[in-house]
C-alpha cells in the first residue's frame, strides 16, 4: 500500500530550505538523495538551535542506522521547502524522525519519511542514553504511535 502524504499539521517543528541550482538532476527535478540532505538538516537545525547539540564537543551524537522516503510530487529549483519534523519513537538510545518536505506553501507533503538515529559516545562509538536535555526537547515534538 502506498502511504498518503501527511499535512504540515502532522509536524511539530519546521525549517525553511532554499533549493539550489545543483539540486535539480538531468530530469529538471531535485534529484532523490538530497531529499536525505533536508532529513538530516531538519533534526540538526532543530538540535543545535535548541542547545543540546554541539557538533563538535557534545559527549553523544547521533549514527543514522535506517532511512525511507516515498515521493508524492516534484520539487525543482527555484522553489523553496519547509522540512517538517516530529519525533514517532523515543527509545533510550535511539530516537526515529519522520520528516515532510513541503513545497512554498502548500499543506501536502511532497515528500515524507524516516530516519533512526541510534545515539552513540563519541570516543567509544558504543550506544548511549540520550541525555535527558535533549530527551526533554525531544518529547516536545514527539507524536503519539
Amino acid at each position: 500500500m502506498r502511504p498518503e502524504a501527511k499535512k504540515r499539521s502532522d509536524f511539530k517543528h519546521f525549517h525553511t530550505i532554499t533549493t539550489r541550482w545543483m539540486d535539480n538532476d538531468a530530469y529538471g527535478h531535485v534529484n532523490n538523495v538530497v531529499y536525505y540532505s533536508w532529513f538530516d538538516t531538519v533534526v540538526n537545525q532543530f538540535l543545535i538551535a535548541n542547545g543540546v547539540l554541539d557538533i563538535e564537543h557534545s559527549n553523544v551524537i547521533g549514527l543514522v542506522i535506517e532511512t525511507q522516503c516515498n515521493y508524492f510530487a516534484s520539487v525543482a529549483f527555484p522553489e523553496r521547502v519547509t522540512a517538517g519534523v516530529r519525533v514517532s519513537k523515543l527509545g533510550n538510545s535511539s530516537v526515529r524522525y519522520e520528516v515532510g518536505i513541503f513545497r512554498e506553501d502548500e499543506e501536502s507533503a511532497s515528500a515524507q519519511g524516516h530516519f533512526v538515529h541510534v545515539y552513540v559516545d563519541r570516543e567509544s562509538r558504543r550506544p548511549s542514553a540520550i541525555p535527558e536535555p535533549m530527551r526533554a526537547l525531544l518529547q516536545t515534538i514527539t507524536v503519539p504511535e
